[in-house]
């Protein structure tokens, strides 16, 4: 983008903020970060783990950002859904401390992947959503079932995905990652930077 673009993409980005269909404080943090004017306003939906894990990440995505788009109209809206994935498997937010330990023994040992999907709704392209999937892969250190009883007790796997946070202590159980960090914690920056050209001020 030229300069003069860029100014008056930020101008617009002020006057009219990014609207963030998800509560997720991982993903108002990273905007934060990137200085990106945005209002949250929660989805309020029922999400699907059910069929092929990358058109569930992109499906949950796309209906989180149409749902609020519709009620926001004339604004630019984000929907994120990030999931994890094994042996074809989709593990989402676990409900219980139980439901946290065995997803944590399924992905210790092994690689996984994490999944994006990431949609946009706005006067772009009326009623045709923009969406993309970022596919991250993430190897966690062999375990024992002390090791993760220990991770499960500090309550951090709550409203996480997989049953962990890697910014967090979760970073503990990981060896080693291939792809974009900033996708595991829940927002695929790159994704979002071509879907929503001029926000980044880039």
């Amino acid at each position: 983008m030229q300069l003069a673009d860029l100014v008056a993409a930020k101008a617009r980005w002020a006057a009219s903020p990014l609207v963030l269909a998800s509560a997720s404080p991982q993903r108002r943090a990273i905007l934060e970060q990137l200085g990106v004017p945005f209002e949250v306003r929660p989805a309020d939906v029922q999400e699907t783990a059910a069929g092929d894990p990358e058109t569930v990440a992109r499906d949950n995505a796309l209906l989180k950002a149409t749902v609020v788009a519709g009620l926001h109209p004339g604004r630019t809206v984000l929907g994120v859904d990030t999931l994890v994935t094994i042996d074809g498997e989709v593990f989402g937010k676990p409900p219980t401390p139980e439901a946290a330990a065995a997803m944590l023994l399924r992905l210790q040992g092994r690689e996984h992947a994490v999944l994006s999907g990431i949609a946009v709704c706005d006067d772009a392209a009326p009623g045709v959503p923009r969406a993309a999937v970022e596919r991250t892969l993430v190897r966690f250190a062999p375990l024992t079932t002390a090791q993760i009883g220990a991770y499960v007790a500090t309550g951090e796997w709550r409203g996480r995905a997989g049953s962990y946070a890697i910014q967090g202590r979760g970073a503990a159980l990981v060896d080693g990652i291939v792809g974009d960090y900033l996708n595991v914690v829940g927002l695929p920056v790159p994704r979002l930077r071509e879907l929503v050209p001029g926000l980044l001020g880039l």
